[in-house]
């Protein structure tokens, strides 16, 4: 028993200082947020380097039930790093909008830790644990700001939606029991690699399970709350939303596929194409008329999520690699820029439109060469490192002879750059109206300096980042 629990001790450390940090807020009469905020972002950086220290060979937990292997650990600390960054820069915004509370980061920890238990997930059992875990966490976090209408719209959607794909993943589960006889991700690898043909229940059962799934990463045609919440939700969780679950999601569709249902993937194959196809056309085309920063981000992320399951569709560890390049890259894009879009204030007052970024590049040139960094850089144009995202996940999908997924996955990236290069051309040639508050929020001026740092330097420095991603590709396909 001892030994079962070497493998999860980034998770209990993640759990303990959840329920610490739940017990100091109860019973400590005084306002706790700002406490509680810092020691969350210490649990985060410790679970971090207890994972490093525990992560080796593979290793399972509870029958096999829970895996650490190098693909669950570049998938955690991925997790810890979006989850810290994002919770840091919460403090400041939910201070100023009067919902600062020792609630939030407690709620973040318990997403967290439900993120670390989806991605190391060996069983449909344990994967929906996790994924529940995480769910709750994220529904009451989209509701956070209880007095506005537009959070509580934002957070009911979210459930009834959220609630939807969870019974579809687990009828999904129920019929691949049911035909398969194991919920054990090691022993469907078996089976359905011994039996000749694939028993079509089990293929239905897989079809719901990649529904659910699908909604997790809010992939077309399951995106439909994505730009609601994210306008709706505080800007933080939106922050939060963008990364952290994505990630986790991203990673637990792959395992899933790659893992035990590996020898179908001629039945999968096709399912991820046009999820794929799908999502980087809405992402592209949706997100151009939008004048609300955080609908564009929405739909900004579908696009991504599209780019990401390319290399998924590719499925070789190839394409693994590349999807973990993409999603490592995505997190501090997407991070450094919710960061501007937190630091974007009027005389105190939040603003989300992209017209209040007019003439930034005159009053505050540094947020705006920062923006302008991430914006290139989500665009796709080199040598930045979104390029090489994109780069790796297409040369993945070109060696599986995936010709028309990476033909459309570059059109639809020139197709999304008109609205990023959009913001920029708003924050260096348009005159500002009313011009933006100066940040001086110490954590959102680390994140931002940061992700462009990250995205400027990786073409110079991608060693760590590529290998990291090899080993845990690598890892994946080992154990099938």
């Amino acid at each position: 028993m001892i030994l079962d629990l070497v493998p999860l001790m980034p998770e209990l450390l993640v759990a303990a200082a959840a329920l610490a940090l739940l017990m100091l807020g109860v019973f400590r009469k005084a306002d706790t947020s700002r406490e509680a905020t810092v020691l969350a972002g210490l649990a985060m950086g410790g679970a971090l380097a207890v994972l490093v220290g525990v992560e080796g060979a593979r290793q399972t937990a509870f029958g096999g039930m829970f895996i650490l292997d190098g693909f669950a650990g570049f998938s955690k600390a991925l997790i810890l790093v979006a989850s810290a960054m994002t919770v840091s820069m919460s403090l400041d915004y939910l201070k100023r909008e009067n919902i600062a509370r020792f609630e939030y980061p407690v709620l973040v920890l318990f997403a967290t830790l439900g993120m670390m238990m989806m991605v190391s997930a060996n069983d449909f059992l344990s994967l929906y644990l996790g994924l529940e875990m995480q769910s709750l966490s994220l529904y009451v976090l989209a509701a956070y700001h209880r007095d506005s209408a537009r959070a509580t719209e934002a957070g009911l959607k979210y459930f009834v939606l959220g609630a939807l794909a969870s019974g579809m993943l687990l009828y999904g589960a129920s019929l691949i029991y049911g035909f398969a006889g194991t919920t054990s991700f090691d022993s469907l690898a078996k089976v359905l690699g011994g039996s000749g043909h694939p028993n079509l229940g089990v293929v239905a059962g897989l079809v719901f399970v990649m529904a659910g799934l699908a909604f997790k990463v809010s992939a077309v045609p399951f995106h439909m709350w994505t730009p609601d919440v994210y306008e709706g939700a505080p800007t933080p969780v939106t922050a939060f939303f963008a990364v952290a679950p994505k990630i986790a999601a991203l990673s637990l569709l792959t395992r899933v596929l790659i893992g035990p249902f590996g020898e179908l993937a001629h039945q999968w194959q096709q399912v991820v194409v046009f999820i794929s196809l799908a999502s980087m056309a809405v992402g592209s085309f949706a997100a151009i008329g939008q004048t609300n920063i955080k609908r564009l981000m929405a739909y900004s992320s579908i696009g991504h999520v599209g780019f990401a399951l390319v290399g998924l569709a590719a499925g070789s560890d190839l394409g693994v690699q590349g999807v973990l390049i993409y999603v490592a890259i995505y997190l501090f894009m997407n991070v450094g820029a919710f960061g501007v879009i937190l630091a974007m204030r009027q005389k105190g007052r939040a603003v989300e439109g992209i017209a209040d970024l007019a003439g930034l590049a005159k009053t505050n040139p540094s947020m705006a060469f920062v923006m302008a960094v991430l914006m290139f850089s989500m665009a796709g144009i080199p040598p930045l490192a979104g390029f090489w995202g994109k780069f790796y996940v297409f040369m993945a999908a070109v060696k599986a002879d995936l010709w028309t997924l990476a033909i459309v996955g570059m059109l639809t990236s020139v197709v999304s750059a008109f609205y990023y290069l959009r913001i920029v051309k708003v924050m260096y040639f348009d005159d500002a109206v009313e011009a933006l508050d100066h940040p001086t929020n110490p954590p959102i001026r680390l994140v931002m300096a940061v992700s462009a740092l990250v995205v400027l330097l990786f073409t110079f420095l991608p060693g760590p980042l590529l290998i990291g991603a090899k080993a845990a590709a690598q890892s994946l396909f080992a154990a099938g």
